[in-house]
Protein backbone atom coordinates (compact mmCIF):
# COMPACT_ATOMS: atom_id res chain seq x y z
CA UNK A 1 0.00 0.00 0.00
CA UNK A 2 1.18 3.52 -0.84
CA UNK A 3 1.82 5.77 1.83
CA UNK A 4 -0.65 9.21 1.55
CA UNK A 5 1.70 12.11 0.83
CA UNK A 6 0.54 13.81 4.28
CA UNK A 7 2.31 10.78 6.10
CA UNK A 8 4.96 11.10 4.27
CA UNK A 9 5.39 14.65 5.34
CA UNK A 10 4.85 14.21 9.21
CA UNK A 11 7.81 11.63 9.13
CA UNK A 12 9.83 13.81 7.51
CA UNK A 13 9.50 16.58 9.73
CA UNK A 14 9.35 14.77 12.54
CA UNK A 15 12.64 13.44 11.41
CA UNK A 16 13.49 16.28 10.67
CA UNK A 17 13.16 18.71 13.15
CA UNK A 18 13.37 15.96 16.63
CA UNK A 19 16.54 15.31 15.39
CA UNK A 20 18.10 18.86 14.89
CA UNK A 21 16.70 19.07 17.89
CA UNK A 22 18.27 16.33 19.74
CA UNK A 23 21.48 17.64 18.33
CA UNK A 24 21.41 20.85 19.98
CA UNK A 25 20.28 19.22 23.32
CA UNK A 26 22.61 16.72 23.30
CA UNK A 27 25.53 19.47 23.23
CA UNK A 28 23.74 21.14 25.67
CA UNK A 29 23.02 17.73 28.01
CA UNK A 30 26.42 16.23 27.29
CA UNK A 31 28.78 18.07 25.82
CA UNK A 32 28.26 21.44 27.72
CA UNK A 33 29.30 19.77 30.54
CA UNK A 34 32.45 18.06 29.05
CA UNK A 35 33.42 21.53 28.15
CA UNK A 36 32.89 23.09 31.50
CA UNK A 37 35.15 20.09 32.83
CA UNK A 38 38.01 20.71 30.28
CA UNK A 39 38.66 24.34 30.11
CA UNK A 40 36.77 25.61 33.32
CA UNK A 41 36.47 23.64 36.59
CA UNK A 42 35.87 19.75 37.62
CA UNK A 43 33.39 20.62 40.15
CA UNK A 44 30.75 17.85 40.23
CA UNK A 45 28.29 20.49 41.76
CA UNK A 46 29.15 23.59 39.34
CA UNK A 47 27.67 20.58 36.50
CA UNK A 48 25.00 20.08 38.41
CA UNK A 49 23.90 23.77 39.51
CA UNK A 50 24.53 24.27 35.14
CA UNK A 51 21.77 21.39 34.24
CA UNK A 52 19.26 22.17 37.11
CA UNK A 53 19.31 26.30 36.17
CA UNK A 54 18.89 25.39 32.52
CA UNK A 55 15.97 22.81 33.53
CA UNK A 56 14.21 25.53 35.32
CA UNK A 57 14.70 28.38 32.56
CA UNK A 58 13.82 25.38 30.30
CA UNK A 59 10.50 24.29 31.79
CA UNK A 60 9.07 27.87 32.75
CA UNK A 61 9.55 28.67 28.90
CA UNK A 62 7.31 25.92 27.85
CA UNK A 63 5.06 26.66 30.34
CA UNK A 64 4.82 30.05 28.65
CA UNK A 65 5.17 29.29 24.97
CA UNK A 66 3.07 26.29 25.32
CA UNK A 67 0.22 27.68 26.24
CA UNK A 68 0.76 30.87 23.88
CA UNK A 69 0.79 28.23 20.90
CA UNK A 70 -2.28 26.50 22.22
CA UNK A 71 -4.02 30.09 21.65
CA UNK A 72 -2.37 31.94 18.49
CA UNK A 73 -2.33 28.14 16.84
CA UNK A 74 0.76 29.18 15.10
CA UNK A 75 3.34 26.84 16.08
CA UNK A 76 4.70 27.06 12.65
CA UNK A 77 6.44 30.31 13.26
CA UNK A 78 7.32 29.65 16.92
CA UNK A 79 8.97 26.29 15.69
CA UNK A 80 11.11 28.13 13.17
CA UNK A 81 12.22 31.41 14.72
CA UNK A 82 13.07 29.51 17.70
CA UNK A 83 15.23 26.77 16.01
CA UNK A 84 17.26 30.09 14.34
CA UNK A 85 17.63 32.01 17.81
CA UNK A 86 18.40 28.52 19.49
CA UNK A 87 21.45 27.52 16.72
CA UNK A 88 22.75 31.04 17.32
CA UNK A 89 22.83 31.01 20.91
CA UNK A 90 24.39 27.53 20.84
CA UNK A 91 27.44 28.82 18.58
CA UNK A 92 27.87 31.63 21.19
CA UNK A 93 29.19 28.90 23.63
CA UNK A 94 32.76 28.49 22.23
CA UNK A 95 33.00 32.44 22.67
CA UNK A 96 33.51 31.59 26.84
CA UNK A 97 36.70 31.07 28.46
CA UNK A 98 38.44 31.40 31.74
CA UNK A 99 40.76 33.84 29.64
CA UNK A 100 37.89 36.06 28.16
CA UNK A 101 36.04 36.14 31.80
CA UNK A 102 39.46 37.29 32.75
CA UNK A 103 39.43 40.00 30.25
CA UNK A 104 36.09 40.82 31.15
CA UNK A 105 36.19 41.15 34.98
CA UNK A 106 39.79 41.41 35.94
CA UNK A 107 38.73 42.14 39.84
CA UNK A 108 36.88 39.24 40.28
CA UNK A 109 37.87 35.29 40.04
CA UNK A 110 37.85 34.46 36.59
CA UNK A 111 36.71 30.98 36.81
CA UNK A 112 33.53 32.00 38.90
CA UNK A 113 32.92 34.57 35.81
CA UNK A 114 33.50 31.90 33.39
CA UNK A 115 30.26 29.77 35.30
CA UNK A 116 28.72 32.47 35.59
CA UNK A 117 28.26 33.77 32.02
CA UNK A 118 27.98 30.03 31.03
CA UNK A 119 25.05 29.43 33.29
CA UNK A 120 23.70 32.49 31.97
CA UNK A 121 23.93 31.33 28.64
CA UNK A 122 22.84 28.02 28.79
CA UNK A 123 19.50 29.36 30.34
CA UNK A 124 19.26 31.71 27.55
CA UNK A 125 19.76 28.53 24.86
CA UNK A 126 17.40 26.52 26.98
CA UNK A 127 14.52 28.62 26.78
CA UNK A 128 14.80 29.26 23.18
CA UNK A 129 15.41 25.49 22.60
CA UNK A 130 12.65 24.55 24.97
CA UNK A 131 10.13 27.24 23.19
CA UNK A 132 10.86 25.96 20.05
CA UNK A 133 11.44 22.27 20.47
CA UNK A 134 9.63 21.07 23.44
CA UNK A 135 6.45 23.25 23.71
CA UNK A 136 5.65 24.10 19.87
CA UNK A 137 7.30 21.29 17.69
CA UNK A 138 5.70 18.65 20.47
CA UNK A 139 2.54 19.98 20.37
CA UNK A 140 2.60 20.19 16.67
CA UNK A 141 3.34 16.29 16.66
CA UNK A 142 0.39 15.52 19.22
CA UNK A 143 -1.42 17.59 17.03
CA UNK A 144 -0.32 15.61 13.94
CA UNK A 145 -0.63 12.09 15.18
CA UNK A 146 -3.54 9.80 16.46
CA UNK A 147 -3.43 6.99 19.00
CA UNK A 148 -2.91 4.78 16.42
CA UNK A 149 0.35 5.91 14.89
CA UNK A 150 1.86 7.55 18.23
CA UNK A 151 3.72 4.18 19.20
CA UNK A 152 5.67 4.20 16.33
CA UNK A 153 6.26 7.78 16.31
CA UNK A 154 7.49 7.91 20.43
CA UNK A 155 9.88 5.16 19.10
CA UNK A 156 11.11 7.16 16.75
CA UNK A 157 11.48 10.16 18.55
CA UNK A 158 13.00 8.12 21.27
CA UNK A 159 16.15 7.25 19.21
CA UNK A 160 16.27 10.95 17.82
CA UNK A 161 18.87 11.70 21.52
CA UNK A 162 20.78 8.51 20.65
CA UNK A 163 21.28 9.37 17.04
CA UNK A 164 21.84 12.84 17.68
CA UNK A 165 24.91 11.77 20.16
CA UNK A 166 25.94 9.56 17.28
CA UNK A 167 26.32 12.26 14.95
CA UNK A 168 27.90 13.88 16.93
CA UNK A 169 30.81 11.60 18.17
CA UNK A 170 30.67 10.28 15.01
CA UNK A 171 31.80 13.34 13.07
CA UNK A 172 32.24 16.33 15.86
CA UNK A 173 34.13 13.99 18.42
CA UNK A 174 37.61 14.70 17.24
CA UNK A 175 36.86 18.57 17.02
CA UNK A 176 36.35 18.37 21.06
CA UNK A 177 39.09 15.82 21.93
CA UNK A 178 41.66 18.55 19.98
CA UNK A 179 40.31 21.41 21.95
CA UNK A 180 38.14 23.10 19.00
CA UNK A 181 35.40 24.04 20.61
CA UNK A 182 34.26 27.49 18.55
CA UNK A 183 34.54 25.51 15.61
CA UNK A 184 32.20 22.67 16.95
CA UNK A 185 29.49 24.60 19.04
CA UNK A 186 29.24 26.56 15.16
CA UNK A 187 28.95 23.63 13.33
CA UNK A 188 25.91 22.74 15.64
CA UNK A 189 24.84 25.84 15.65
CA UNK A 190 24.64 27.02 12.66
CA UNK A 191 22.93 23.16 11.63
CA UNK A 192 20.04 24.14 14.07
CA UNK A 193 19.74 27.58 12.28
CA UNK A 194 19.57 26.41 8.74
CA UNK A 195 16.56 23.99 9.80
CA UNK A 196 14.51 26.27 11.35
CA UNK A 197 14.78 29.34 7.97
CA UNK A 198 13.90 25.65 5.95
CA UNK A 199 11.01 24.92 8.03
CA UNK A 200 9.66 28.56 8.25
CA UNK A 201 9.27 27.93 4.47
CA UNK A 202 8.04 24.33 4.39
CA UNK A 203 6.24 23.25 7.66
CA UNK A 204 1.99 23.10 7.34
CA UNK A 205 0.59 24.69 10.31
CA UNK A 206 -2.26 22.53 12.26
CA UNK A 207 -5.60 23.38 12.67
CA UNK A 208 -6.63 22.76 16.43
CA UNK A 209 -9.21 23.62 18.59
CA UNK A 210 -8.62 26.69 20.59
CA UNK A 211 -8.49 26.58 24.42
CA UNK A 212 -11.09 29.13 26.49
CA UNK A 213 -10.06 31.98 28.75
CA UNK A 214 -7.31 34.48 29.50
CA UNK A 215 -3.90 33.19 28.75
CA UNK A 216 -2.69 33.24 32.23
CA UNK A 217 -5.54 30.63 33.18
CA UNK A 218 -4.28 28.95 30.06
CA UNK A 219 -0.63 28.54 31.51
CA UNK A 220 -1.81 27.86 35.29
CA UNK A 221 -4.88 25.45 34.41
CA UNK A 222 -2.73 22.00 34.61
CA UNK A 223 -0.96 22.87 37.91
CA UNK A 224 -4.60 23.32 39.33
CA UNK A 225 -5.30 20.61 41.98
CA UNK A 226 -8.73 20.87 40.43
CA UNK A 227 -7.67 20.07 37.13
CA UNK A 228 -5.28 17.23 38.59
CA UNK A 229 -8.62 15.60 40.16
CA UNK A 230 -9.98 15.67 36.72
CA UNK A 231 -7.67 13.65 34.60
CA UNK A 232 -5.42 11.21 37.06
CA UNK A 233 -4.35 9.15 34.74
CA UNK A 234 -2.47 12.11 32.86
CA UNK A 235 -1.16 12.62 36.15
CA UNK A 236 0.00 9.49 36.85
CA UNK A 237 2.07 8.82 33.53
CA UNK A 238 4.01 12.12 33.92
CA UNK A 239 5.00 11.02 37.68
CA UNK A 240 6.02 7.69 36.17
CA UNK A 241 8.31 9.96 33.29
CA UNK A 242 9.83 11.92 36.49
CA UNK A 243 10.98 9.16 38.33
CA UNK A 244 12.11 7.70 35.27
CA UNK A 245 13.94 11.22 34.13
CA UNK A 246 15.55 11.09 37.14
CA UNK A 247 17.38 8.01 37.53
CA UNK A 248 18.58 8.98 33.99
CA UNK A 249 20.07 12.37 35.70
CA UNK A 250 21.95 10.48 38.03
CA UNK A 251 24.67 8.82 36.01
CA UNK A 252 23.66 11.36 32.36
CA UNK A 253 25.13 13.93 33.02
CA UNK A 254 28.80 12.00 33.50
CA UNK A 255 28.11 9.24 31.28
CA UNK A 256 31.36 10.39 28.93
CA UNK A 257 33.82 11.64 31.60
CA UNK A 258 33.23 7.95 33.65
CA UNK A 259 33.98 6.59 29.86
CA UNK A 260 37.07 8.91 29.49
CA UNK A 261 38.55 9.10 32.97
CA UNK A 262 37.34 6.66 34.74
CA UNK A 263 37.02 3.76 32.29
CA UNK A 264 39.89 4.79 30.70
CA UNK A 265 38.43 3.14 27.24
CA UNK A 266 40.29 5.43 24.61
CA UNK A 267 37.91 3.83 21.77
CA UNK A 268 35.39 5.35 23.77
CA UNK A 269 33.72 7.06 20.73
CA UNK A 270 32.74 3.35 19.29
CA UNK A 271 31.91 2.24 22.91
CA UNK A 272 28.93 5.06 22.51
CA UNK A 273 28.33 4.30 18.70
CA UNK A 274 27.94 0.74 19.21
CA UNK A 275 25.51 1.48 22.21
CA UNK A 276 23.25 4.12 20.32
CA UNK A 277 22.84 1.83 16.48
CA UNK A 278 22.13 -0.81 19.31
CA UNK A 279 19.86 0.79 21.40
CA UNK A 280 18.14 2.84 18.49
CA UNK A 281 17.00 -0.12 16.63
CA UNK A 282 15.65 -2.20 19.36
CA UNK A 283 13.72 1.33 20.15
CA UNK A 284 12.66 1.66 16.49
CA UNK A 285 11.27 -1.85 16.32
CA UNK A 286 10.07 -1.55 20.01
CA UNK A 287 7.49 1.14 18.92
CA UNK A 288 5.77 -1.00 16.80
CA UNK A 289 4.90 -3.69 19.79
CA UNK A 290 3.71 -0.58 22.23
CA UNK A 291 0.90 0.37 19.31
CA UNK A 292 0.07 -3.67 19.63
CA UNK A 293 0.14 -4.26 23.44
CA UNK A 294 -0.84 -0.27 24.57
CA UNK A 295 1.82 1.89 25.77
CA UNK A 296 0.45 1.87 29.63
CA UNK A 297 0.57 -1.81 29.52
CA UNK A 298 4.33 -1.90 28.05
CA UNK A 299 5.72 0.68 30.70
CA UNK A 300 6.76 -2.00 33.61
CA UNK A 301 8.43 -4.42 31.22
CA UNK A 302 10.64 -1.78 29.51
CA UNK A 303 11.67 -0.37 33.02
CA UNK A 304 12.66 -3.85 34.40
CA UNK A 305 15.14 -4.24 31.31
CA UNK A 306 16.46 -0.89 32.13
CA UNK A 307 17.51 -1.62 35.44
CA UNK A 308 18.98 -5.24 34.46
CA UNK A 309 21.04 -2.71 32.13
CA UNK A 310 21.89 -0.41 35.05
CA UNK A 311 23.32 -3.54 37.11
CA UNK A 312 25.25 -4.67 34.19
CA UNK A 313 26.44 -1.71 33.82
CA UNK A 314 27.98 -1.28 37.63
CA UNK A 315 30.81 -4.15 37.27
CA UNK A 316 31.68 -3.57 33.42
CA UNK A 317 34.70 -2.40 32.74
CA UNK A 318 36.24 -3.21 29.57
CA UNK A 319 34.79 -2.34 26.14
CA UNK A 320 32.66 -5.75 25.24
CA UNK A 321 31.13 -5.35 28.45
CA UNK A 322 30.54 -1.94 28.84
CA UNK A 323 28.75 -2.31 24.68
CA UNK A 324 26.62 -4.95 26.17
CA UNK A 325 25.48 -3.52 29.42
CA UNK A 326 24.78 -0.03 27.70
CA UNK A 327 22.47 -1.71 24.85
CA UNK A 328 20.13 -2.97 27.24
CA UNK A 329 20.50 0.26 29.70
CA UNK A 330 19.62 2.66 26.73
CA UNK A 331 17.16 0.13 25.04
CA UNK A 332 15.35 -0.07 28.57
CA UNK A 333 15.26 3.44 28.76
CA UNK A 334 14.06 4.84 25.11
CA UNK A 335 11.22 2.35 25.44
CA UNK A 336 9.94 3.58 28.85
CA UNK A 337 10.38 7.06 27.52
CA UNK A 338 8.33 5.99 24.02
CA UNK A 339 5.80 4.40 26.29
CA UNK A 340 4.73 6.66 29.06
CA UNK A 341 5.14 9.68 25.81
CA UNK A 342 2.74 8.21 24.13
CA UNK A 343 0.52 7.66 27.25
CA UNK A 344 1.12 11.74 27.85
CA UNK A 345 0.03 11.56 24.01
CA UNK A 346 -2.92 9.97 23.91
CA UNK A 347 -4.22 11.53 27.21
CA UNK A 348 -3.83 14.86 26.39
CA UNK A 349 -6.86 17.02 24.95
CA UNK A 350 -6.80 18.77 21.46
CA UNK A 351 -7.09 21.87 22.72
CA UNK A 352 -4.67 21.49 25.46
CA UNK A 353 -1.56 20.17 23.54
CA UNK A 354 0.79 23.02 24.15
CA UNK A 355 0.05 23.07 27.90
CA UNK A 356 0.45 19.86 28.27
CA UNK A 357 3.87 20.09 27.10
CA UNK A 358 4.48 22.49 29.97
CA UNK A 359 3.60 19.75 32.31
CA UNK A 360 5.94 17.06 30.39
CA UNK A 361 8.89 19.31 30.97
CA UNK A 362 8.01 19.94 34.79
CA UNK A 363 7.94 16.26 35.36
CA UNK A 364 10.31 15.06 32.28
CA UNK A 365 12.86 18.29 32.98
CA UNK A 366 12.42 19.95 35.75
CA UNK A 367 12.11 17.49 38.05
CA UNK A 368 14.86 14.76 37.11
CA UNK A 369 17.92 17.57 36.03
CA UNK A 370 17.27 19.19 39.84
CA UNK A 371 16.88 15.89 41.48
CA UNK A 372 18.97 13.42 39.30
CA UNK A 373 22.59 15.51 38.83
CA UNK A 374 22.91 16.55 42.50
CA UNK A 375 21.92 12.79 43.86
CA UNK A 376 25.08 11.81 41.38
CA UNK A 377 26.86 14.33 42.26
CA UNK A 378 26.83 13.14 45.84
CA UNK A 379 27.14 9.74 45.10
CA UNK A 380 30.74 11.01 43.02
CA UNK A 381 31.98 13.27 46.18
CA UNK A 382 31.21 10.49 48.57
CA UNK A 383 33.37 7.77 46.41
CA UNK A 384 36.15 10.37 46.13
CA UNK A 385 37.73 8.85 42.75
CA UNK A 386 40.54 10.66 41.55
CA UNK A 387 42.67 10.52 38.80
CA UNK A 388 45.73 13.11 37.60
CA UNK A 389 45.87 15.02 34.57
CA UNK A 390 49.27 17.13 34.08
CA UNK A 391 50.36 17.18 37.54
CA UNK A 392 46.32 17.84 38.77
CA UNK A 393 44.10 16.06 40.87
CA UNK A 394 40.59 15.69 39.30
CA UNK A 395 37.57 14.06 40.67
CA UNK A 396 36.52 11.20 38.41
CA UNK A 397 32.76 9.81 38.49
CA UNK A 398 32.49 6.15 40.09
CA UNK A 399 30.20 3.58 38.90
CA UNK A 400 27.87 3.63 42.06
CA UNK A 401 26.35 6.26 40.11
CA UNK A 402 24.60 3.54 37.89
CA UNK A 403 22.91 0.96 40.80
CA UNK A 404 21.68 4.77 42.59
CA UNK A 405 20.03 5.09 39.50
CA UNK A 406 18.32 1.44 39.61
CA UNK A 407 17.28 2.38 43.54
CA UNK A 408 15.74 5.58 41.77
CA UNK A 409 13.55 4.09 39.06
CA UNK A 410 12.13 1.32 41.00
CA UNK A 411 9.65 3.62 42.23
CA UNK A 412 8.36 4.04 38.78
CA UNK A 413 6.20 0.29 40.10
CA UNK A 414 3.82 2.46 42.03
CA UNK A 415 2.74 5.12 39.10
CA UNK A 416 2.59 2.30 36.61
CA UNK A 417 0.44 -0.08 38.54
CA UNK A 418 -2.00 2.30 39.39
CA UNK A 419 -2.21 3.39 35.75
CA UNK A 420 -2.73 -0.10 34.65
CA UNK A 421 -5.71 -0.77 37.25
CA UNK A 422 -7.87 2.37 36.15
CA UNK A 423 -10.35 2.24 33.83
CA UNK A 424 -10.31 4.13 30.63
CA UNK A 425 -12.07 7.50 30.81
CA UNK A 426 -11.74 10.24 27.89
CA UNK A 427 -9.22 12.03 28.37
CA UNK A 428 -10.23 15.80 29.64
CA UNK A 429 -8.08 18.91 31.30
CA UNK A 430 -11.21 20.67 31.94
CA UNK A 431 -12.11 20.27 36.25
CA UNK A 432 -14.70 18.96 37.52
CA UNK A 433 -17.74 20.71 38.90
Amino acid sequence: MNEHPADRRLWTWVVVLGLTGQLAWTVENMYLNVFVYDTITDSPMALATLVAASALAATVATLLAGAASDRSGRRRELIAGGYVLWGACTAAFGLVSVDAAAALLPMVDAVTVAIAIIILLDCLMSVLGAAANDAAFNAWVTDSTHPGNRGRVEGVLATMPLLAMLLVFGALDPLTRGGHWVLFFSVVGGATAVVGVVAWFGLRETRTPRPSGSYLSSVVHGLRPSTVRAQPRLYLALSAWAILGTSTQVFLPYLIIYVQRYLDIEGYAIVLASVLLGAALVSILGGRVLDRVGPPRAILPVAGAYVVGLLLMFPARDMLAVIGAGIVTMSGFMLGVAAISATVRNLTPPDRAGQVQGLRMIFAVLVPMVVGPFLGAAVIAGADETFTELGVVKQVPSPWIFPTAALVVLLIVIPARMLRTMDSRPATLEPSA
